[in-house]
């Protein structure tokens, strides 16, 4: 910690309570928009909606990134996930919560990849992993474990797993969201990173560049893209799956965002330490299965207790989501990274979203249990033998940042 610069500290703090937010809401979110009157199809439209225009955006805001800075895109994108959670808090409909998703996913987008460019040009190769799995491990570890509880007493108070119970907390996040908006206007500098864009080439033209500039990167962004699937297709749909279909109480739901936490908390670092020694595939190997299996345990879960496992193996998408961003950082240059992350963005995203809209229609005609299948399908036939196909970054993002 001591050896990582101001603006990664900064962003790693604010990412901490940011996802604390977040966490407060995840585990009824799904539940609420439900209770405003979606169906699971229309869950997936909402989900997806407002992924596809985030990764719309995405390929821009990285451009503007490499071009200006972070600092305005950064504030306005938390800005604007402020503002998603006071429309959630006061939407009477379902449709409302729609125009609320897609300004959490732009919001998201935005200050997203802001501080992911900081943690890409701040660190070096042989810290990445570690240093990024001690931002995980504050983020979603101790905090993200403390906010499912706080949430689930709150819900509790204020009714149960009701859309009345449900909405007091996206106004503690709309409140929350607002301080680490103060935080980050006060705390950080701009930062901006030299760039080879004094030839005036045009978004089209800089981000065809950057695909040029690396080893592999249309194959990375297939790999990348199917691996943030559970982000559309597991994640939304496990809370209602777990209430729906096995019967969780509002007490169970929260403990499972809880045992999700806990596992970063518990082996993230360690980890990361690994991955910095050994190298990213290896680890890969290893906690991608690990949360193919948390699918598995939800669908033949038979109590409160396999949920609850479910939860910490689903963990594990933490865990390989950090390893596997460690190596997408070290695909390119330090002067392509906006660029590049809002390319992979946008592949991620869209693909994200139609398996989102896909994964409600699966939900409602096939059933609940194939939207978690496909996902496991897609990751072994086509994710990992590319995987496999990948040089190893772990000394390759050395040479990037000569």
């Amino acid at each position: 910690m001591r050896r990582q610069p101001r603006q990664w500290i900064i962003t790693a703090l604010r990412s901490a309570l940011a996802l604390f937010l977040y966490n407060l809401v995840a585990p009824y979110l799904s539940v609420y928009i439900l209770g405003l009157g979606a169906s699971a199809t229309q869950l997936g439209a909402v989900s997806g909606v407002g992924m596809a225009v985030a990764g719309l955006a995405a390929p821009f805001i990285g451009w503007v990134i490499d071009r200006r800075g972070v600092r305005r895109l950064y504030l306005t994108g938390i800005g604007l996930l402020a503002v998603s959670y006071l429309m959630y808090g006061i939407a009477g409909n379902w449709a409302i919560a729609m125009l609320a998703m897609i300004a959490y996913w732009i919001g998201k987008g935005l200050s997203g990849q802001s501080c992911s460019t900081i943690c890409a040009n701040s660190i070096r190769s042989e810290d990445r992993a570690k240093a990024m799995s001690v931002c995980e491990t504050l983020a979603a570890g101790i905090l993200g474990m403390l906010a499912p509880l706080f949430a689930a007493a709150l819900v509790i108070h204020f009714g149960g797993t009701t859309v009345a119970g449900i909405r007091p907390l996206f106004f503690v996040a709309f409140v929350g969201t607002l301080g680490t908006l103060l935080f980050v206007y006060l705390s950080l500098p701009n930062c901006h990173w030299p760039s080879d864009l004094a030839v005036a080439r045009g978004l089209l033209g800089d981000l065809r560049a950057v695909l040029r500039g690396g080893r592999k990167l249309g194959r990375w962004l297939v790999i990348d893209a199917i691996g943030f699937l559970p982000a559309g297709m597991v994640i939304p749909f496990a809370q209602p799956f777990a209430h729906e279909v096995k019967g969780a109480s509002e007490l169970v739901l929260g403990m499972m965002i809880t045992a999700f936490a806990l596992t970063p908390l518990v082996l993230g670092i360690p980890i990361g330490h690994i991955a910095d020694r050994i190298g990213r595939k290896r680890v890969l190997y290893v906690t991608i299965p690990l949360t193919w299996l948390s699918s598995v345990v939800l669908i033949f879960a038979r109590n409160s207790a396999m949920l609850v496992i479910s939860g910490a193996l689903l963990g594990f998408f933490t865990i390989s989501a950090v390893t596997a961003g460690a190596m997408a950082y070290e695909l390119v240059p330090k002067s392509h990274m906006g660029r590049w992350l809002g390319i992979a963005s946008l592949f991620r995203m869209l693909l994200a979203a139609a398996a989102a809209a896909v994964a409600g229609v699966v939900w409602d005609h096939l059933g609940p249990a194939y939207v978690f299948a496909i996902v496991i399908g897609l990751e072994l036939v086509v994710r990992m033998p590319l995987l496999i196909s990948m040089p190893e970054t772990l000394h390759l993002g050395t040479h990037q940042e000569a």
